[in-house]
């Protein structure tokens, strides 16, 4: 019953087999949900690494673990409320999110590295928070069109949508 209330913002393009309603209105919704995720875990990963003393690879692969792990999480919590089975859950968050968290991770990092002496900054510096503020409105610009061109194809977050409402 859920898959048909919302049938109608997706149906199946016969011909390609490309799901018609990608809006870009979704691909933001999704985008937002997912760098939601990803933002928690890669602030939280950079704090601690840097209040740790961790060097520039630790601190970086922490960040990168927890903002999967946080991205992840996020989408399970709203797929298991809707009554689905654990494992199915976990399914359905890595095939909505995978794709979306890595191109964000990718770009995120990349900006950092990037960015002269941003990887060095303190917790205290302006450069830390700016670089790492400025890198996430990269990963939204950038991101969208990919969660848009997934949804499209009834793939990313489009398979969530069967477990909303």
């Amino acid at each position: 019953m859920q898959h048909e209330a919302h049938a109608h913002h997706h149906t199946a393009d016969t011909m390609t087999g490309a799901m018609t309603g990608a809006t870009w209105s979704t691909a933001v919704q999704a985008t937002l949900h997912c760098l939601t995720g990803c933002a928690i875990g890669e602030v939280l990963g950079m704090v601690i690494g840097t209040a740790l003393g961790w060097g520039n690879v630790a601190t970086t692969v922490l960040a990168i673990v927890l903002a999967f792990f946080f991205g992840y999480s996020l989408t399970l919590r709203g797929v298991l409320k809707a009554g689905v089975g654990f494992r199915t859950a976990f399914q359905v968050a890595l095939a909505a999110d995978t794709l979306s968290i890595a191109v964000m991770e990718l770009i995120d990092n990349g900006v950092i590295v990037l960015w002269p002496e941003a990887m060095d900054a303190d917790l205290g510096d302006l450069l830390f928070w700016g670089s790492l503020a400025i890198s996430l409105v990269i990963v939204f610009v950038v991101t969208t069109p990919v969660n848009k061109w997934t949804i499209g194809r009834g793939k990313g977050h489009a398979v969530v949508h069967q477990y909303h409402h």
